[in-house]
């Protein structure tokens, strides 16, 4: 049976400055997995597109819901560039809940969704999307390596964790989630769902896009693994070392 593998792309990591050639280099990535027989669904994030309307929406008088809708806006935007940048067979329009992505996952499609509702982030839909569909493994792209006990952009003493466990995640996130902006891997909602489904999950640098290739195809990173009490690795990792 084929390895199921979510992969959470942030926006600033698919599309910095809206740069055309990043994100066709990771729809190749992207393509790569599929060739290699893995089923893939994609989350994408807003990233500094969703920033910027989110902080003008903000000036303008906006509430936090209409914030939100906004940055939601802003994913999808997001994921509509990567399914015009892939070759292979997708939804043509980024799903909009977790029944269309599976749809198109039992299709054989590579599923693609950006923000599905107010108050969530696409950390927590693509824990959710996955929990979902049951995956094999969650893979989280973003632009720092790995888990950090502090921010690492604040602290440069703030230590990488190279493996945890899902509780050790949400130990770790629920004082870092309690300050605005917070400065947290995943969110708070994204490490309790990683939790209760017992999920294997990664979090790695993912701006080069063939460090996400290995990352998914052979676990190759040099991030934080997450996993669950009695985990293992992923029986495709262990045959195409």
């Amino acid at each position: 049976m084929a390895m199921k593998v979510i992969l959470s792309l942030g926006g600033s990591v698919l599309a910095p400055d809206l740069d055309a050639e990043q994100v066709a280099a990771h729809a190749a990535a992207i393509e790569s997995l599929v060739d290699a027989g893995f089923e893939v669904g994609i989350v994408v994030g807003g990233g500094e597109v969703a920033r910027d309307y989110i902080a003008a929406g903000r000036e303008l008088g906006g509430n936090e819901v209409e914030l939100d809708e906004l940055g939601i806006a802003a994913t999808r935007l997001n994921a509509r560039l990567l399914i015009a940048a892939l070759d292979t067979c997708t939804n043509p329009t980024p799903a909009e809940d977790y029944a269309d992505a599976g749809e198109a996952l039992n299709r054989g499609d590579v599923a693609i969704m950006g923000g599905v509702m107010a108050g969530q982030t696409t950390d927590a839909v693509a824990a959710a999307l996955a929990e979902y569909v049951d995956a094999d493994l969650l893979a989280y792209a973003t632009s720092t390596d790995g888990v950090y006990d502090a921010d690492p952009n604040e602290d440069p003493e703030a230590i990488r964790y190279t493996t945890m466990s899902p509780a050790e995640l949400v130990e770790l996130v629920v004082p870092m989630s309690r300050d605005a902006g917070s400065s947290a891997p995943v969110d708070l909602l994204a490490a309790k769902l990683i939790e209760r489904a017992g999920m294997r999950a990664i979090v790695f640098d993912g701006t080069e896009p063939g460090d996400v290739t290995d990352a998914v195809l052979n676990g190759s990173h040099t991030g934080t693994d997450i996993i669950p009490e009695g985990g293992e690795e992923p029986a495709e990792w262990i045959t195409t070392e």
